[in-house]
């Protein structure tokens, strides 16, 4: 189920089926480039990332780890299931405590899942713009945060949501700057301003 490659390099790209991948196709096919993501039944490469988002991902991991009850947890790149043909990997989860059964857990249900957190990247922006957002919603995850880089000072914002149960798509709840406060999924108070990027 390979295709020959056009080129000289010897790597070989599966080709997709016909009704497209699955999760379990995720993850058996060798391989694969770390990150590996499947939307809509197709395998998402992800770019090499900018200094902005590794260091974002960073400040968020240590805001959110200082405050999180023993009944969640937090975690950085992971594959959640959302549905068979739906496996992201938001740059940050928050999870239940119960759904790490070990250190080999490769993935989340989306019923596990409290907050997916997109950092934006070039490459990836109509995905976590658009696309993801409403796949989580469509899954039920509660929470959602939108993080870009604004200005010339390359100043972070943080675009928080909340999955609304009637629509049952996200609201906007707050848009934040220098710090990011809010009491859901739990207290969050974490200083995301340029300075406190810089400082990593």
């Amino acid at each position: 189920m390979t295709a020959e490659p056009t080129t000289a390099h010897s790597s070989r790209w599966p080709v997709p089926p016909q009704d497209g991948y699955t999760v379990d196709d995720l993850f058996t096919l060798p391989d694969l480039p770390p990150h590996t993501e499947l939307i809509d039944g197709s395998l998402v490469f992800v770019r090499p990332q900018r200094d902005f988002h590794s260091t974002m991902i960073d400040l968020l991991m240590t805001g959110l780890r200082s405050t999180a009850p023993p009944e969640v947890k937090v975690r950085r790149e992971m594959t959640v299931v959302l549905d068979r043909r739906n496996a992201p990997e938001p740059d940050v989860s928050v999870v239940r405590t119960e759904a790490i059964t070990g250190l080999d857990v490769t993935r989340y249900q989306a019923a596990d899942v409290l907050l997916a957190v997109e950092v934006v990247s070039p490459d990836s922006e109509a995905r976590d713009r658009e696309a993801k957002p409403h796949k989580y919603a469509t899954a039920g995850i509660p929470h959602f945060w939108l993080v870009e880089m604004t200005g010339t000072d390359q100043h972070p914002v943080v675009r928080v949501y909340e999955l609304d149960p009637v629509t049952k798509a996200y609201a906007l709840t707050g848009i934040h700057h220098d710090r990011l406060k809010t009491g859901v999924p739990f207290p969050v108070d974490v200083d995301i301003s340029a300075e406190a990027l810089a400082a990593l």
